[in-house]
């Protein structure tokens, strides 16, 4: 770090990474056709997956204003359910409901993530405006402008995640969903480039929040939360920016000693790989088939190719080797009892065994009666988790991004099935012709699990429908989600 006088009260200009996310958020056009269409399967896949959460008590138990009665008539909504909130804690519900069943799209490079995690924000943030414009005789904002915030969302996380491992620190990603939908709620709010630069150095003086609720002995369900209050938090920054034009830190992160790089980073710098456009949207990975962590996604497309082979061996089964990338090893090779719902869900032996035996994975084969399941941990104490190299650094490639692992299955008699390897699950770019169909399938499949045929009907309609789609205020659109 440069030289700086300790005692020197003169305040320096703004650090240059939040000016950088200013004139994103502020100026830059979105022209990528690409992105809005990818953005639009994204906001109606994290409705799909707030539905989903709807049926698991410990996610709805979450719902609702922060204490009975503190509800908000002509507030921003709560899809699935009839709450009226405040737009801050609209934030974690709407957060806490899309990131609860880890079934949202995802990002992986150097740091992990959901993008999708900011819809807490921008669609409490929107709607609440929308509404408050209506009542006031103003204009409400559209889908297209949802759409708009998501896409430079996605872009400042995606990007901060590209080459800074807050994991490595210790830190939660949420805290790049802190990052982002602080800068785009401030915008949305009708904040400029000052108030931006405000917000968001605001957001990094908040530090970050410990990543041990996802890694063993300490995994548990705040995981499914934290994105929620990321949300929550952002908000009430945005808020404090533009209504109340709370004073800035302009180097929160360069201030030697007391600012974020010295405190929280080992005294570096971020790293870019790219200026901010639209890339992330375009490349984000969708969790179509299995609501597992992605890490593990491919290893449970193989070892659902070989269920057919093992389902009548399994007490057969001398090992079973899974290959997977660095990232995979560190975060879900777990061994030992599995405590609770987000254990599993973050340990890849479990992800493997129970396609393997079912044939199928699903949210509820995380529940305590499934994994009671003696014959799930008899296979997770033969399996053999190891890195590969090759998986890793095609992990990193700009041009591939792919998140391989292989699966082979080893028995007593000496006979072995083919090693099964999978570079890139179906949610990936490179297989989304493949893959969208499917993913609205999923999405249709779980909205009519939850809301009125009616209201199922019309989101399907518009869905199949972009320019209506986008046309529409957000308001009319958030209401399709109410019950």
């Amino acid at each position: 770090m440069s030289q700086h006088d300790a005692r020197s009260a003169v305040r320096p200009d703004p650090d240059q990474p939040m000016v950088d996310i200013a004139d994103y958020v502020i100026d830059y056009e979105v022209e990528s056709q690409e992105a809005y269409d990818t953005a639009r399967y994204m906001l109606l896949d994290s409705l799909a997956c707030a539905m989903l959460a709807m049926k698991f008590e410990g996610c709805v138990k979450h719902l609702g204003p922060i204490v009975p009665g503190a509800t908000l008539p002509g507030g921003a909504t709560v899809p699935g359910t009839n709450f009226e909130l405040d737009p801050v804690q609209a934030a974690f519900n709407i957060g806490t409901l899309v990131r609860w069943l880890d079934f949202n799209d995802t990002w992986l490079a150097a740091e992990w993530g959901h993008p999708s995690d900011n819809l807490g924000a921008i669609l409490a943030v929107a709607d609440w405006m929308s509404r408050r414009e209506l009542r006031d005789g103003g204009q409400p904002l559209t889908v297209r402008d949802v759409l708009t915030a998501a896409i430079k969302a996605h872009e400042i996380q995606g990007c901060y995640a590209l080459k800074n491992a807050f994991n490595r620190v210790g830190l939660d990603h949420v805290i790049l969903v802190r990052l982002a939908s602080t800068a785009v709620a401030t915008a949305m709010l009708g904040g400029g480039k000052d108030e931006v630069v405000t917000a968001v150095s605001h957001s990094w003086i908040d530090n970050g929040v410990l990543r041990t609720y996802r890694h063993a002995p300490n995994t548990g369900p705040r995981k499914s939360w934290a994105a929620g209050d990321a949300c929550r938090r952002a908000v009430t920054h945005a808020l404090n920016a533009v209504d109340k034009q709370v004073v800035g830190y302009p180097s929160a992160l360069s201030a030697p000693t007391w600012g974020f790089y010295d405190v929280a980073f080992g005294g570096k710098p971020f790293e870019f790989e790219r200026p901010f456009g639209s890339y992330v949207m375009e490349n984000v990975l969708f969790k179509i088939s299995y609501p597992a962590e992605f890490h593990a996604q491919t290893a449970v497309e193989c070892a659902m190719q070989l269920h057919p082979l093992v389902k009548g061996r399994l007490d057969e089964i001398e090992r079973i080797e899974i290959q997977t990338q660095e990232a995979g090893v560190r975060i879900i090779d777990k061994t030992g009892p599995l405590a609770n719902y987000a254990d599993r869900d973050h340990c890849i032996q479990y992800m493997v065994a129970v396609p393997l035996i079912f044939g199928r994975l699903t949210a509820d084969d995380y529940t305590d009666e499934v994994a009671a399941d003696p014959r799930i941990d008899a296979l997770r104490d033969r399996m053999m988790v190891s890195e590969n190299p090759a998986f890793t650094r095609d992990y990193f490639d700009p041009d591939k991004r792919y998140i391989g692992n292989s699966v082979q299955v080893f028995f007593r008699d000496g006979s072995s099935t083919e090693r099964v390897a999978i570079d890139y699950p179906i949610g990936h770019r490179k297989r989304r012709a493949e893959g969208i169909p499917v993913l609205m399938a999923k999405c249709e499949a779980a909205l009519r699990a939850h809301l009125p045929a009616g209201q199922v009907d019309r989101v399907m309609a518009l869905a199949a429908d972009p320019a209506r789609m986008d046309a529409l205020p957000v308001d009319q659109f958030m209401n399709l989600f109410r019950v």
